[in-house]
């Protein structure tokens, strides 16, 4: 399996039409007495498409903040004294106002990529001293020079995350640049950006359509090892069995099929998708059966996940999910109605994001042993599951706290929730349907337990 640009990208470079000499402005009122929009703004409105977050050069940027405030309702703040920077937020859209300087055309020719070096007057005059519209028109991400990149040592990440989010191609010496930056960035002769903005850039990444092919460039500039070394003993681990692909290509194939199918699973689901085999290259035996077998991969797999995550900044409940979904991917399917619904009583906090990890893994498995009749049994357990954890819950459950300590006056303790548990599970199995049978259930179990 290979990621590779499709024949429109690859055509779009060569037919490409006339660049526009200019833009509409009316959608960006009001408009800054002398200022310039700058940046994504201008690449996204070449694209066709209506950004809600404008980037201006103005000459004086409090007073443009707060005139545009004052006309849209919003709240003016200065965000970057350092830079005199200022920001106006309305209806969760925002506009940054920085100081023009000297040279709009200097300006424009220290940013880090042409596409994003174009700017357009008040009346909607394009300036473009990169030619970055060209580049626009060709779908291309082209450096303006090697200095640019390494003045923020982010921005080859930024341009693979923003080829992905695109669907650009990296020009060819933008690519050689990226990878000897990089190259420097693990030598330690080049410094590493902040881990909260490299988790910024990767969580764009990951959030695109085409997140796989994302993660494949940035193997292939030398990336995964500088930001996610954890995936590179993942590499040219052979599988077999139901596999036809390696540890890290059959994880980049469960997260294309994660995404085509769920392409509203959020962070947690996709990171834990591309994580979920990270285990494997450690836990890897060859038995008798000519086969490998990766036995503790999911536990292995959720500690990486979480030093991965961690190491990202990443939210709290972000990790704790992802790594969870890892830890559980290889529960054995329910046989049975019962089974099915001890299943989605156990699991219930990681569903339905669980069983769509579980599909995107099947889905990206077409080894020797794999089959579509395999892959539709699959598919038929797991809908059992979602469809019993789809049904409505009851309101309240058979047997409370206070009603169990007064029951087998029992005082407050570890017991009590242990038994709660208990019942609750066999609750929502059906193994007791009244609160009668609840308690009749509940004193055998305490008995066992030593508690009466």
């Amino acid at each position: 399996m290979t990621y590779m640009p499709d024949f429109k990208r690859m055509l779009s470079r060569v037919f490409t039409p006339k660049p526009p000499g200019s833009i509409h402005m009316q959608a960006f009122q009001p408009l800054p007495e002398r200022g310039y929009l700058v940046g994504g703004a201008v690449r996204d409105t070449l694209l066709g498409g209506t950004p809600a977050d404008l980037d201006w050069l103005v000459p004086d940027p409090e007073s443009a903040a707060q005139d545009a405030a004052k006309q849209l309702n919003g709240n003016a703040f200065l965000w970057d004294e350092q830079r005199n920077y200022w920001r106006v937020i309305s209806n969760k859209h925002v506009r940054d106002y920085a100081p023009l300087g000297d040279s709009l055309e200097l300006n424009l020719l220290q940013r880090d990529f042409a596409m994003n070096a174009v700017a357009a007057d008040t009346a909607g005059t394009l300036f473009d001293p990169a030619g970055g519209v060209p580049d626009i028109m060709r779908k291309r991400v082209r450096m303006i020079a090697v200095e640019n990149l390494l003045a923020d040592t982010l921005r080859p990440l930024r341009g693979v995350r923003l080829s992905v989010q695109l669907g650009f191609t990296l020009d060819a010496q933008t690519r050689v640049a990226i990878t000897d930056i990089t190259a420097q960035q693990r030598a330690h002769s080049a410094p590493l950006p902040a881990w909260e903005r490299v988790a910024e850039e990767l969580n764009a990444l990951l959030s695109c359509a085409d997140a796989a092919q994302g993660i494949f460039v940035m193997h292939e500039l030398g990336m995964t090892a500088l930001y996610l070394p954890e995936l590179i003993p993942m590499d040219g681990v052979e599988q077999r069995g139901f596999h036809h692909l390696n540890v890290f290509e059959h994880s980049l194939e469960a997260l294309r099929q994660l995404i085509a199918g769920f392409p509203d699973a959020d962070l947690s689901l996709r990171w834990a998708t591309l994580l979920h085999d990270v285990g494997k290259p450690a836990t890897r035996t060859l038995l008798d059966d000519n086969h490998y077998h990766f036995y503790g991969h999911d536990k292995q797999g959720a500690v990486l996940t979480e030093q991965l995550l961690t190491r990202l900044r990443q939210p709290t409940e972000r990790i704790r999910k992802a790594r969870d979904l890892v830890r559980y991917h290889m529960l054995p399917l329910p046989k049975n109605d019962k089974e099915a619904r001890r299943f989605a009583h156990k699991r219930a906090r990681l569903l339905p994001d669980l069983l769509q990890l579980m599909i995107a893994d099947r889905e990206a498995a077409r080894g020797p042993l794999s089959s579509e009749r395999s892959r539709n049994a699959y598919r038929v357990a797991l809908s059992r599951i979602l469809a019993i954890q789809q049904e409505p819950k009851p309101k309240t459950p058979l047997i409370n706290g206070n009603d169990l300590m007064q029951h087998f006056n029992l005082p407050p303790g570890p017991t009590i929730g242990t038994a709660l548990e208990f019942i609750a599970e066999a609750e929502a199995v059906g193994d007791v349907r009244s609160k009668e049978e609840a308690f009749e259930a509940l004193a055998t179990f305490l008995e066992k337990q030593g508690a009466l």
